[in-house]
């Protein structure tokens, strides 16, 4: 079996996300990374190369096959700020109703800008998923 890249390591988030070349992106990565700290109580944590994680879980499948994960994360990509809430979204169809500008695929929410959703009720969804996920 072909070993895990996104694995939590000591790289600095601060620099990572420094590092976002356009000036929009870098700066709602920032701050989504102060409210995803503030939301969980956890620092973040560099996992893979691109990946920002908030706390870890150990998942267990019914294949035999074990991993850690964060519990809540996110990256900036290019197109979108992408923020894995690890649950999915059925529990959450009347916050989404309420975010604002956004799309969904599987357990991935994509936000263009900061300024287009809610911040209230983005951090729900994420206190939301990070709670379920301790459960």
């Amino acid at each position: 079996m072909a070993e895990l890249k996104t694995r939590p390591n000591e790289n600095s988030v601060a620099d990572f996300l420094a590092s976002v070349a356009d000036d929009g992106r870098r700066e709602d990565a920032q701050a989504l990374c102060v409210l995803m700290a503030r939301v969980t109580g956890e620092e973040p944590v560099m996992w893979g190369s691109a990946i920002v994680g908030f706390g870890s879980r150990h998942l267990k499948y019914a294949s035999g096959r074990e991993l850690d994960w964060p519990k809540t994360a996110f990256s900036p990509r290019k197109a979108n700020l992408t923020v894995y809430l690890m649950e999915g979204f059925y529990k959450h169809t009347d916050a989404l109703a309420r975010l604002g500008k956004h799309t969904t695929a599987k357990s991935c929410l994509y936000i263009k800008r900061l300024t287009d959703v809610d911040l209230d009720v983005l951090a729900e969804l994420i206190s939301d998923s990070y709670a379920n996920a301790n459960t």
